[in-house]
C-alpha cells in the first residue's frame, strides 16, 4: 500500500473545522466547524479521455453548498447511505436531518433537547435505527422517519461515543472517563468491555473514537477482527467480538484524534499528531494498520491541528479536516493480484462468502475462470503460472503454496511450516520468506524447456527440490539437503521485508536496508549491500545486472549487482547509461522492467507512469493502472481499481497498452518521412519490435529488399522465407494478395485471388484458415465442376464443425454428404437413433473395419439382434456370441456356438449357472438353461426348487406351479429330442420312426430316468390333493372321497399322513366308515408319528367308530371292485374320477385325459394350463 497527499480544499474565512464524514455510496463529503459552518462537498472525475480513469482523472468540485441552520460549532456529522440522509449536531444540541431534493440539501428534521450536548451519533448497518448520546448520560434510539423508539438516561455516566453491532444487536457506549459499556439494542445493560490495550497505562485516558466494521465489503479472514477502539494516548485495541479476551492491541505511540476502517475492513487508518523531541511543533500524522495491528504505512500531514479522517466508498482517497483545510490523500492499495500468460489474476471479498474470490480473467478472449480459497495471503506470478499462497487451516500453523495455471486449475501444491509473507517466483522455483527465513521448492510442470534450463534443472540433486535457509545463515552449495523447517523458526534481530528474484540472482532486503544477493539455483550468498532505507520492494531486471529499490517511503533507487563494461571503456558505458547511485525518484509506488532489455523499465508516480531508457524519462503518461507487462515496447497496464468496482465482470475498456517513445516515433516517421529514413533511425536505436515495424512496414510497399534485412535483424525466420516466396511470384496483385493474407486480411486477400480468377487460391486460403462454411460456398458459386473429393472433405470438416459443438443432428446432414460412415455411425449412436444404425450396418460392404464398433454400439445398448448382425457381417461369430451371453440371450448364445462350431459355449453355460447356483440363484439358474435350451438341466433344477417347497409345507398351489413348469421343461426335452432326430435324419421316413430314434436317443443320453418318464407325477400328485380338498369345500363328498383314494398312489411325493388325514376326513364326511377306518388303521401304523400324535389319532377313531359301524354301503364296494376288476382306468383330470368311456379329451402338452363333458366348462388345461383345442 502507497499513499500521498493529491488535493487541498480551503474552507472560507479561515474557519477552524471539527470534524469531517465521506458518504460511501454516493460521495458526498460533509465537514463542520466553528460559526455553525456545515458544507457539503463532492468530488467528481471530469475527462471525456477514456484512458484517464479513476484517480488519474482531473477531479472537480460538483457539490459545494453550504448548509445553515445551527447555531453553534458543528460538532457531530454522520450519514445515512441507505437513505441518503444526513445528521449533524452542534455545541447547543441541536440536531438537524438534511435529505437531497434536485441535487440541493434541505432541513427535513430538527430536534434540540436543550439540556446538553450530542457528543456522538450512529446510525445501524441497514439505515434503519440512529442512537444519538448525550454528554449528560442520556441516550435516544430513533427510527429513519424520525419517530422515538426508546430512550434512556444513564445515570452518573458522561457519554463520548456510540457505535452499533453489525446485526444491530449490541451497542457500545464510550464514556468520558474512558470505560466502553456494553447494552442491547434495548437499552439494558450487559457488561462493561474489558480494555487490554491500557494495562499499566497511568492517568486519566479519553477515548478517540469506535469503529465497528459492518462487514459490508466481506472479511479478509474468516474470524478476522473487526471492532477497533482507540485511546487518545495512542493505544488502541481491535477485536473479533464485543467481549473478544484476547483482542489485537497496538500502541501508535502518538496523540489520536479519528479513527476509522475503510470500505473492506482490511486496513485501519488512525489520525492524530506526535509530538517530537526536536521540534517545537507537533506533527500531523496519519498511521495505517491491518486488522492484525501490522503498521502498513504512515502519511504526514501539514498544518496545525488534525480534527477527522474519512475514507472514501472505495478504499482509493482519504479526506482529512486539518486546521480550515480539507487534504486529500491518494491511495494505492495492494491488491492480490498478478498477470501471466494474458491472464490477469486478482481476488477480492465477497460480504456473503468467507472465502476469497480469486478470478483468472483471460484477458485475450475474455473469459473468467473462478476459484476460491480460504485465508488467501498473496497472489504471484511468472512466465505462464501462478502461487496462490493461503493458510492450511485453522488449528495447524501450516501454509500451503498452491501452483495453478493461467485458468485457475492447480498443477502442484506444498505445505510448508513457515509464514509466507514474501512470495517470489521464476521459470524453475518459488522463493518463500518469513521474517527470519526463506524456502526455496523448485517446481516441475509439464511443459518445454531449453537444454539450459533442463541441464539447470537436473544439477540439483532429488532431494535438494525443496530447501529452507534462515537468513543469518550463509549458505553454500555443499550443505544443501531436505528443508529443515524447525530451524526455520528461530527468531533474528533483522527481519526479512522484501525479496526477489530471476532465473540465476535471489534478492532477500532486511528491515535495517541490509541486502543480500544470493546466486541460483544453488543457493550461495554472493554479497551484502548496505542501504539507508528499510526496501519495501525489489525488482531485477533481465539479466539479472541491475536492481530496483523502492522504499518504505515511496523512494525508487538503483543498484548495479553487476560491473558493466572492462575498465577501459567505462567512461563511455557512464554516458550511455547514466549513474544509477545518482538516480532517484520519489512518490514511486509500482515499477517494472522490460522484458528484453536490461536499461528499460516503467514506473508509476503518483499518477503518472514514467519510461526510462539508460536513467533518461521519457514524457510521462497519466494514468493510475498496475503495470502487467513490459515487452516489446509495450506495456500493457491494468485498472484494477476500476475492475474492483464490479469484479464479477471484468472489462476489457480497464486494460490500456502504452507504446513507447521509440516505437511511436519510429511509426510516425514510416507514415510520415518514409522507410529509408526511418530505417536509419531503428538502426541508430535498434529492438527487435522496431525492426519488425519496419518489416511490415516495407512488405505493405513490396519493398522486398528493405523488408528483408529488417526480418534478419529480428530474426524472424518465417518473415525471410515469406519475402522470398514473394520474390518468387510474378505479378504484382498476386504479391499484394499475398501480403494482405499476410497482415491477416483475409477477405481482401480473397476478393484479389478471385479478381485475378484464382479460385484455388482463395479456396486452399480458407482452407488454412479453417474455414470450410466458405470453402465449401467456393467450391458451390464456381462455374465448372468442382473438385469432389475437395467437396466431400469441406462436407466432413463441417461435420467435424457442428459434432464438436454436440449439435448431431446437423453433423448427420454434413456426414451424409461427405460419405464418412465412422463420424456418421458416431453421430447415430450420439442421438440415440438406432434405426439409422441398423441402415448403416446394411449398406456397409462385409469385413467393414466399422461393422465392429457398430456392433459395440448395439451391443452397449441392449439391442442383442442387430449386435449379432453387425459382428456376423464382419465374420465374428466369437464377439457375436460374447454379446450374447453378456445380454443373457442364452439361446441365441447357443444356437451361433452351435452354427459356427463353437465348443466354449457349454463350459461358459455351466461356469454362470454354477455361479448363479453358489449365489443361490437358483432361479436365474432355470431361466439361464431355458434360454439356452437346456431343457433337462433346466427340469432338473427346477424339480429341486420344487421338492424343497413341498418339504417346506408351502401352500400346494405353489408347489403345483413349480411341477408344472418344471414338467412342461421336459416336455420341451422331448420336443427338442425329437426335432434334433428330424434334422439328423434325411430322406423320408415314417413319424413312428422318428419317435422310436428320439425315444432311443433319450435313453441312451438321459441318466435321470425318474425325470424324463414321470415328469407329471408331482404336478399330479398336488393337483388331485387340491382337487379333493375343493370338492370336499364344495360339498361333493363322493367324488372328494373317490379323488382323496386316488392320492394313495402318491405317498412318494405328498407325505402319507396328508393323504390318509384328508381320506378320513373325505369318507368320514361321506359316511363311508369303512373307508374311514382303513385310513385310520394306516395312520396309526405310520412309523413317522410321536407317540403322543398316534394316542390322539387313536382316540378320535375310538370316538367316530363308537357311534358308527366301520362300514361302507354296497354301492361304494360295488364301484370300487368294478374299478379293480377292469384294470387301471384313467383318471380325470378335471373331476378326479376314473373314465369308464372309449371317447375322451386328451391334453395335447401334458398327455392327461378328461371327460369331454367336465373339460367342455374349462378353457385350459387344469393340469398344466395349455389351452383346450
Amino acid at each position: 500500500m502507497f499513499i500521498y497527499l493529491s488535493k487541498k480544499i480551503a474552507i472560507p474565512n479561515n474557519i477552524q473545522l471539527k470534524c469531517i464524514s465521506w458518504n460511501k455510496g454516493q460521495g458526498f463529503i460533509a465537514c463542520g466547524g466553528d460559526d455553525s459552518v456545515l458544507r457539503v462537498l463532492k468530488l467528481e472525475s471530469q475527462t471525456d479521455d477514456a484512458k484517464l480513469k479513476g484517480l488519474a482523472a482531473p477531479s472537480n468540485l460538483s457539490m459545494n453548498q453550504t448548509l445553515e441552520g445551527h447555531s453553534g460549532a458543528v460538532q457531530v456529522v454522520t450519514w445515512n447511505e441507505q437513505y441518503e440522509k444526513l445528521t449533524t449536531s452542534d455545541q447547543n444540541g441541536l440536531i438537524i436531518v438534511w435529505m437531497l431534493y434536485k441535487g440541493v440539501w434541505y432541513e427535513e428534521m430538527i430536534n434540540n433537547r436543550n439540556k446538553s450536548v450530542v457528543t456522538s451519533m450512529s446510525w445501524n448497518a441497514d439505515g434503519q435505527k440512529i442512537c444519538i448520546v448525550y454528554e449528560d448520560g442520556a441516550v435516544i434510539v430513533g427510527s429513519v422517519n424520525g419517530n422515538r423508539i426508546w430512550g434512556k438516561e444513564l445515570k452518573g455516566i458522561q457519554l463520548a461515543h456510540v457505535a452499533w453491532s453489525p446485526d444491530s444487536r449490541i451497542l457500545l457506549f464510550g464514556t468520558v472517563n474512558g470505560e466502553v459499556h456494553i447494552y442491547d439494542n434495548q437499552g439494558n445493560f450487559i457488561m462493561k468491555m474489558t480494555i487490554s490495550c491500557l494495562t499499566n497505562v497511568p492517568g486519566a485516558v479519553r477515548i478517540a473514537g469506535i469503529h465497528w466494521y459492518a462487514g459490508t465489503g466481506g472479511y479478509v479472514e474468516p474470524d478476522c477482527p473487526c471492532l477497533a477502539i482507540c485511546f487518545d494516548n495512542g493505544r488502541c485495541q481491535i477485536m473479533r467480538f464485543e467481549n473478544d479476551e484476547n483482542p489485537v492491541c497496538i500502541d501508535t505511540l502518538m496523540s489520536v484524534v479519528s479513527i476509522q476502517w475503510n470500505h473492506c475492513g482490511s486496513v485501519l487508518a488512525v489520525a492524530g499528531s506526535l509530538k517530537a523531541s526536536n521540534v517545537e511543533k507537533e506533527l500531523n500524522l496519519v498511521q495505517f494498520y491491518t486488522p492484525f495491528g501490522e503498521h502498513l504505512r504512515t502519511l504526514k500531514v501539514p498544518g496545525k491541528e488534525m480534527a477527522g479522517v474519512a475514507w472514501e466508498g472505495r478504499g482509493l482517497r482519504i479526506g482529512l479536516a486539518v486546521d480550515s483545510y480539507i487534504y486529500f490523500a491518494n491511495i494505492r492499495p495492494d491488491y492480490k493480484w498478478g498477470y501471466c500468460c494474458s491472464t490477469v489474476v486478482y481476488a477480492y471479498t465477497k460480504p456473503e462468502r468467507q472465502e476469497y474470490c480469486v478470478v483468472f480473467w483471460d484477458t485475450k478472449n475474455n473469459e473468467k475462470f473462478v476459484k476460491y480459497v480460504k485465508s488467501l495471503m498473496s497472489i504471484t506470478t511468472s512466465g505462464d503460472f501462478c502461487i496462490l499462497a493461503s493458510k492450511a487451516d485453522d488449528t495447524q500453523a501450516q501454509f500451503v503454496l498452491i501452483l495453478c495455471n493461467s485458468i485457475g486449475t492447480p498443477l502442484d501444491s506444498k505445505y510448508i511450516d513457515i509464514d509466507p509473507l514474501f512470495v517470489t517466483m521464476t521459470k524453475t522455483h518459488v522463493i518463500a520468506a518469513s521474517k527470519e527465513a526463506f524456502y526455496l521448492w523448485q517446481y516441475r510442470v509439464a511443459k518445454k524447456l531449453t537444454a539450459l534450463e533442463i541441464n539447470q534443472v537436473t544439477k540439483t540433486k532429488k532431494e535438494g527440490r525443496e530447501r529452507v535457509y534462515h537468513i543469518d545463515s550463509s549458505p553454500s552449495a555443499a550443505n544443501d539437503n531436505s528443508p529443515d523447517f524447525s530451524k526455520a523458526s528461530t527468531a533474528t534481530r533483522d527481519p526479512i521485508c522484501c525479496i526477489t528474484a530471476t532465473d540465476k540472482t535471489l534478492i532477500v532486503g532486511r528491515e535495517s536496508g541490509i541486502i543480500h544477493r544470493y546466486s541460483l539455483p544453488n543457493v550461495v550468498l554472493i554479497q551484502k549491500y548496505t542501504l539507508n532505507n528499510r526496501a519495501y520492494f525489489l525488482s531485477v531486471n533481465c539479466n539479472s545486472s541491475r536492481l530496483a529499490i523502492i522504499d518504505i517511503a515511496g523512494v525508487l533507487t538503483l543498484l548495479d549487482l553487476e560491473v558493466r563494461g572492462a575498465a577501459g571503456d567505462s567512461t563511455v558505458n557512464q554516458v550511455s547509461s547514466g549513474d544509477p547511485s545518482k538516480f532517484e525518484r520519489k512518490d514511486v509506488w509500482d515499477m517494472k522492467w522490460a522484458n528484453d532489455n536490461p536499461d528499460l523499465f516503467a514506473m508509476m508516480e503518483k499518477t503518472r507512469m514514467y519510461v526510462f531508457r539508460n536513467l533518461d524519462p521519457e514524457e510521462p503518461i497519466q494514468t493510475s493502472g498496475y503495470i502487467c507487462n513490459f515487452e516489446d515496447l509495450e506495456i500493457k497496464s491494468v485498472l484494477l481499481d476500476e475492475i474492483m468496482k464490479d469484479p464479477e465482470r471484468p472489462n476489457k475498456d480497464n486494460l490500456i497498452n502504452f507504446e513507447i517513445r521509440s516505437l511511436r516515433d519510429s511509426r510516425a516517421l514510416i507514415e510520415k518521412v518514409g522507410i529509408e529514413d526511418a530505417s536509419q533511425f531503428i538502426e541508430d536505436n535498434p529492438h527487435p519490435r522496431l525492426w519488425r515495424l519496419l518489416a511490415e512496414a516495407a512488405l505493405q510497399k513490396l519493398d522486398l529488399k528493405t523488408a528483408e534485412q529488417a526480418f534478419v535483424r529480428c530474426k524472424d525466420y518465417q518473415g525471410i522465407e515469406f519475402v522470398k516466396r514473394l520474390g518468387n511470384l510474378q505479378s504484382e496483385p498476386m504479391k499484394q494478395a499475398e501480403v494482405a493474407a499476410y497482415f491477416s486480411r483475409f477477405e481482401e486477400a480473397e476478393r484479389m485471388y478471385l479478381n485475378m480468377d484464382r479460385r484455388d487460391l482463395a479456396i486452399s486460403l480458407r482452407i488454412k484458415l479453417g474455414d470450410w462454411f466458405r470453402v465449401l460456398q467456393l467450391l458451390k458459386t464456381g462455374s465448372g465442376d468442382c473438385d469432389d473429393t475437395l467437396l466431400e472433405q469441406a462436407y466432413n470438416a463441417i461435420g467435424d464443425y457442428f459434432a464438436d459443438r454436440q449439435k448431431w443432428i446437423n453433423a448427420v446432414q454434413y456426414y451424409l454428404q461427405g460419405r464418412n460412415q465412422e463420424r456418421l455411425a458416431e453421430c447415430y449412436y450420439m442421438l440415440e437413433d438406432y434405426d439409422g444404425l441398423e441402415r448403416l450396418t446394411t449398406v456397409l460392404p462385409e469385413n467393414h473395419k466399422l461393422l465392429p464398433e457398430i456392433g459395440q454400439m448395439f451391443a452397449t445398448v441392449g439391442m442383442c439382434e442387430q449386435a449379432v448382425n453387425a459382428y456376423l457381417k464382419c465374420n465374428q461369430p466369437k464377439s457375436a456370441v460374447d454379446s450374447c451371453v453378456h445380454l443373457n440371450q442364452w439361446n441365441k448364445a447357443v444356437e451361433l456356438a452351435r452354427t459356427h462350431n463353437m465348443k466354449e459355449i457349454k463350459s461358459l453355460l455351466s461356469k454362470y449357472a454354477s455361479h448363479l447356483l453358489e449365489k443361490n440363484k437358483t432361479l436365474e439358474a432355470v431361466e439361464l438353461y431355458r434360454k439356452a435350451h437346456h431343457f433337462l438341466d433346466a427340469a432338473k433344477l427346477m424339480f429341486k426348487i420344487a421338492d424343497e417347497e413341498a418339504k417346506k409345507r408351502t401352500r400346494p398351489l405353489r408347489v403345483k406351479k413349480l411341477y408344472v413348469l418344471a414338467a412342461r421343461l421336459v416336455e420341451n426335452y422331448h420336443e427338442q429330442v425329437k426335432t434334433s432326430q428330424q434334422s439328423k435324419t434325411k430322406g423320408k421316413k415314417s413319424e413312428a420312426k422318428f419317435a422310436l430314434a428320439g425315444l432311443l436317443e433319450e435313453d441312451a443320453t438321459s441318466s435321470d430316468n425318474r425325470i424324463v418318464d414321470n415328469a407329471w407325477r408331482g404336478a399330479e400328485a398336488y393337483h388331485f390333493f387340491l382337487l379333493a380338498q375343493r370338492q370336499l369345500y364344495g360339498g361333493y363328498m363322493e367324488t372328494a372321497m373317490r379323488t382323496a383314494m386316488h392320492l394313495r398312489e402318491y405317498e412318494d411325493i405328498i407325505p402319507a399322513v396328508e393323504i390318509y388325514s384328508l381320506l378320513a376326513i373325505c369318507s368320514a364326511a361321506n359316511r363311508a366308515f369303512g373307508t374311514c377306518s382303513q385310513a385310520f388303521i394306516k395312520l396309526e401304523s405310520l412309523e413317522s408319528l410321536e407317540p403322543d400324535e398316534r394316542q390322539q389319532y387313536q382316540d378320535l377313531a375310538l370316538e367316530i367308530f363308537i357311534k358308527h359301524t366301520p362300514k361302507d354301503s354296497r354301492m361304494m364296494e360295488r364301484q370300487r371292485s368294478s374299478e379293480g376288476a377292469e384294470g387301471k382306468l384313467p383318471t380325470c383330470i378335471v373331476s378326479g374320477l376314473p373314465i369308464q368311456e372309449f371317447q375322451f379329451w386328451m391334453c395335447s402338452v401334458c398327455k392327461h385325459c378328461a371327460q369331454e363333458q367336465e373339460i367342455g366348462k374349462y378353457s385350459c388345461c387344469p393340469l398344466c394350463h395349455n389351452p383346450v383345442a
